[in-house]
């Protein structure tokens, strides 16, 4: 499967036109990722209307005390719809220190974590203050650190109508945790078991030059 290089001047384009579609999300999980190798064209809904309890702003690793999840605080207001472009990270607390200590905490012992430390800590030391840029430059890292070249483009309008190849109801928290995940090696495995589908960081820890054929290999979602 050739996938092309990753499009970075953000042009629009009528999503229609698009093969897959699928919400950006915050260190995405495992099974966005097997979307984008199986997945030829690539379109990012960033159209929508902001939602809270979904991924668009929290991921979920593998801690010491089983599975932790990490949450970017945002501000929104129920009252007025506002869309995912729009939002604003709120920064009044030091969230990027918390969640890179809990990472490096949950992964400093896996097999690849040196590995690629230094490309992904950046991504906390430095201020952002929109959500999406954000979460797209953190798959943008992710990308890079795996060799990845994905083709995607971005939506110009938001449509409710179901495309063949429609994959926004992985934006759902409820929904993204019932997709069964090939099992590999976890580093706390042996006290909690396996844990399904977390971000794609647990995988990239543990099997390294090995993530990209898991997932080409790995049954389409």
């Amino acid at each position: 499967m050739y996938i092309e290089s990753l499009r970075k001047d953000g042009k629009l384009f009528n999503k229609n036109t698009c093969m897959t579609i699928i919400y950006p999300s915050y260190l995405p999980s495992i099974s966005n990722y097997i979307v984008f190798v199986h997945s030829s064209k690539i379109c990012l809904e960033v159209q929508d209307n902001y939602q809270k309890q979904t991924l668009r702003n929290r991921c979920y690793i593998y801690g010491s005390n089983g599975e932790m999840g990490l949450h970017i605080p945002v501000h929104f207001t129920q009252k007025k719809r506002q869309k995912t472009g729009q939002i604003l990270i709120d920064n009044s607390t030091k969230w990027k220190a918390v969640h890179w200590k809990s990472i490096t905490s949950a992964y400093n012992s896996s097999p690849f974590f040196e590995y690629y430390e230094d490309d992904l800590r950046p991504l906390f030391e430095k201020s952002d203050s929109l959500l999406l840029p954000f979460i797209l430059s953190c798959m943008e890292t992710i990308n890079n650190c795996l060799g990845l070249e994905i083709s995607y483009k971005k939506s110009e309008d938001f449509s409710k109508d179901l495309l063949s190849m429609d994959y926004r109801f992985l934006i759902e928290t409820h929904l993204n945790k019932i997709i069964k995940t090939n099992i590999y090696s976890q580093v706390f495995q042996s006290k909690y078991g396996y844990i399904q589908n977390l971000s794609i960081l647990d995988l990239m820890f543990n099997l390294g030059p090995q993530t990209v054929p898991f997932l080409m290999k790995h049954p389409a979602v």
